[in-house]
């Protein structure tokens, strides 16, 4: 599994950061998934090579703009790629409302259809969706309404044990195939191989929780007590957060940290940082204090997360920042 961001300032852009907007994608796979879609977040795209005609659905965590004012510009722009499949569009209600209104204000029309998921409708089902992943949503605590989802692998493939196989002289080729499937075979010599025999474990799926923003990282209790990853706003760091006061409704450093040490995630990665701090260690204040604050209470795999960051998670759960791929 892999994560591309996007943007990762809060509130407004800055010279270094975008606002909010992360893709995710299946490693290796061209369909791929966005999260959040703020302003600018097409241009972004254009520094990578992940295609809008590819784009299989969008999520987006709350209504507040630097989440969701990029929409316009990247459907149109969708459509003039020539996208005629249709797209989900995933979110809360106001989303829909947004960009009908959008569509009916610019005279804006699309050469693909756009299919809702109405996160906030009691009986909103996530089951139906055609993409390649499994989604769970969680509902956050912030001004406005604001969700997490969580991102787990789906048609996960059997795996054989090939050098059983090899060692029982099982020719490679269909029956191979058969057993995988989990179907018995019979060799040319008349003996039954069955697929019990040569199926390994199933892998348990990889997932990936990215979060909207919110001021209680407890409400993600139950899901990220079997995640891999979590990515997760802190906006400030404590000291600022008392400044500011509860109105905003955003988290620190501290608070989102001490949470993913509690319940034992091995991979944090911290993003959505208020404009104020600086992407140097010599002013202040820094994004290095909100390091510095979140390493005092957590000791596992932590990242910054900065503008085209790209992150893969393999399949020993281990989160790493690598080359991005396209």
């Amino acid at each position: 599994m892999e994560i591309v961001f996007l943007g990762t300032s809060a509130g407004m852009p800055t010279k270094n950061r975008n606002v909010s907007g992360l893709a995710i994608r299946r490693a290796n796979s061209k369909q791929w998934c966005l999260v959040d879609c703020g302003e600018g977040t097409q241009h972004q795209l254009l520094h990578t090579k992940l295609s809008l005609t590819r784009l299989q659905a969008i999520f987006i965590t709350h209504v507040h703009g630097d989440h969701c004012y990029g929409l316009p510009g990247l459907l149109a722009s969708a459509a003039m790629s020539g996208r005629t499949e249709p797209l989900w569009i995933v979110g809360p209600a106001a989303i829909q409302t947004f960009i009908e209104v959008m569509q009916t204000a610019t005279d804006l029309h699309l050469s693909y259809e756009l299919k809702y998921k109405r996160i906030d409708d009691a009986n909103c089902s996530l089951a139906d969706l055609t993409i390649e992943f499994d989604i769970e949503a969680v509902q956050l605590s912030h001004r406005v309404p604001s969700f997490a989802y969580r991102f787990s692998e789906n048609r996960l493939s059997n795996k054989l044990d090939t050098d059983k196989l090899a060692q029982d002289k099982v020719t490679r080729g269909k029956l191979w195939g058969e057993l995988q499937q989990g179907l018995n075979v019979q060799l040319d010599n008349g003996r039954i191989v069955y697929a019990q025999d040569y199926l390994l474990p199933m892998q348990n799926p990889r997932n990936i929780i990215v979060s909207g923003d919110n001021d209680d990282p407890s409400l993600l209790n139950k899901i990220a007590k079997t995640a891999n990853v979590l990515v997760h706003e802190a906006t400030y760091t404590q000291d600022i957060a008392i400044k500011v006061g509860p109105g905003p409704q955003h988290c620190y450093a501290k608070l989102v940290a001490q949470f993913a040490n509690d319940v034992g995630l091995d991979n944090l990665v911290l993003t959505h940082f208020s404009p104020r701090y600086q992407n140097t260690i010599h002013s202040s204040p820094s994004i290095f204090d909100i390091e510095n604050e979140a390493r005092t209470v957590y000791s596992k795999n932590l990242f910054l997360a900065n503008d085209l960051d790209c992150y893969s998670l393999n399949k020993q759960g281990q989160l790493t920042k690598t080359a991005y791929k396209g």
